[in-house]
C-alpha cells in the first residue's frame, strides 16, 4: 500500500478507501490510485483485513448432493446474493450423512465463515449452538433445524403433495400409490402427510401396499413401483415424492402396456418433452436460495430479529401424465 500511495501521490488512507470501496475519494484521485494498483500488481491482503474487521466476507453452503439438479438453481441464487454483498461462497455436500454434515459445518466455521446456509441431513444441530453464539449467522433451507431455534426457509411440501394427490383424485383415481424418501427426512414425511390428507379428504382408504418409503435408489423404487402395480389392489396412479423417485417411476411405467397416471414432486429437466409430459408439483429452488441468503445477510447486518419459519408456495404443472384416466381394462 505504501508503494501504491507513493506512486499515486496520495496518503495510505486514500489507498485504503479505494481498495475497500469506501466514499470520500474524488474520481480523479481514484483513477490515479487504480492506475498505480494495476501498474504495481497490488492485491489486498484479506488475512490482514480479517484481523482488522473480524469478518471474512465468506459464506458456507451445505447441500445434500451437488449432483442433484434441484440444488443447481438454489446454489446459483445463494452465490448471486452473496456476491451482491461482496462475499465469496464456499459449498460442500453432506451426501445425506449427518456425521458428514456436522464435520463440514464445523470445518467451515473453523475457517471463520461469516454465515452458514444448511440443508440438513441430521436432526440434531446443537453442535452449532456455540458457533451461532459466537456470531456465525445460520439459516436452514428445505428442512428445519433439529433441537435448536434457527431461521428456516421451506417449500410447502404438505400443501403441494395434498394438491397433487387431490388432482389425481379429481381425475377419477381411487387407488393411488405413494413412493417417497426416508421417513426421517422432513420433506418426505410432510409429503406423505399431504398424500394421506388428500385421501382422507376424499374419504378414500389407503392400503398398506400403496405406500413405500426408503432409499431413492432406482432398484428400490422400481421394485416398489412394480409391487404397487401388480398386487391384489393395484394402483391406477402414483404420486412420486421427489425428482429422483419420479425419474425411476417414469422408466418403469414406460415399459408397461397399460397407462398409469403419475404426478411427481419437483420438476426435472425434459419432463415436458416426454410423452405424455410429466405432471409435477414444482418448487422454486432459486427462490429458496434467495430468501435464505437475504435472511442470512439481514442477520449479518446486526439486525436483532426473531427466528422465522418462511414457507414458499408450490405450483402444480399439468402436462399429461397426471391427467390420464384410470385404466378400466
Amino acid at each position: 500500500m505504501k508503494d501504491v500511495a507513493a506512486q499515486a501521490g496520495v496518503g495510505l488512507k486514500t489507498v485504503s478507501r479505494v481498495v475497500n470501496g469506501e466514499p470520500g475519494v474524488t474520481p480523479e484521485t481514484e483513477k490515479r490510485v487504480q492506475e498505480a494498483i494495476d501498474a504495481l500488481g497490488f492485491r489486498r491482503n484479506d488475512s490482514a483485513r480479517v484481523l482488522r474487521k473480524g469478518r471474512t466476507a465468506t459464506v458456507g453452503l451445505i447441500l445434500e448432493d451437488l449432483a442433484d439438479p434441484f440444488y443447481g438453481p438454489l446454489n446459483r441464487a445463494v452465490e448471486e446474493v452473496a456476491r451482491s454483498h461482496g462475499a465469496l461462497l464456499i459449498n460442500g455436500s453432506s451426501a445425506e450423512d449427518p456425521d458428514r454434515e456436522r464435520e463440514l459445518a464445523l470445518a467451515l466455521c473453523a475457517r471463520r465463515v461469516d454465515g452458514l446456509i444448511v440443508i440438513p441431513a441430521g436432526d440434531d444441530h446443537r453442535y452449532l449452538e456455540p458457533e451461532m453464539r459466537a456470531g456465525v449467522a445460520t439459516v436452514f433451507v428445505d428442512r428445519p433445524a433439529g433441537r435448536i431455534d434457527a431461521d428456516v426457509v421451506l417449500s410447502d411440501s404438505f400443501g403441494g403433495a395434498r394438491g397433487g394427490v387431490a388432482h389425481l383424485i379429481a381425475g377419477g383415481h381411487r387407488r393411488i400409490g405413494f413412493i417417497g424418501d426416508h421417513p426421517r427426512i422432513h420433506t418426505a414425511a410432510e409429503r406423505l402427510r399431504g398424500y394421506r390428507a388428500a385421501m382422507a379428504d376424499a374419504g378414500l382408504p389407503v392400503a398398506g401396499s400403496w405406500v413405500s418409503l426408503g432409499s431413492t435408489d432406482p432398484g428400490r423404487v422400481a421394485t416398489a413401483t412394480g409391487a404397487m402395480l401388480t398386487g391384489p389392489d393395484p394402483v391406477t396412479a402414483v404420486f412420486a415424492g421427489n425428482n429422483r423417485v419420479t425419474v425411476t417411476v417414469v422408466r418403469v411405467l414406460a415399459a408397461r402396456e397399460h397407462p398409469v397416471a403419475l404426478v411427481g414432486f419437483d420438476d426435472f429437466e425434459l419432463a415436458d418433452l416426454l410423452r405424455p409430459g410429466v405432471t409435477v408439483v414444482a418448487q422454486d429452488p432459486a427462490a429458496l436460495g434467495r430468501v435464505a441468503t437475504d435472511r442470512l445477510f439481514q442477520r449479518l447486518s446486526g439486525a436483532a430479529l426473531p427466528t422465522t419459519r418462511t414457507e414458499l408456495p408450490t405450483t402444480l404443472i399439468p402436462r399429461g401424465s397426471g391427467e390420464l384416466p384410470p385404466f378400466s381394462g
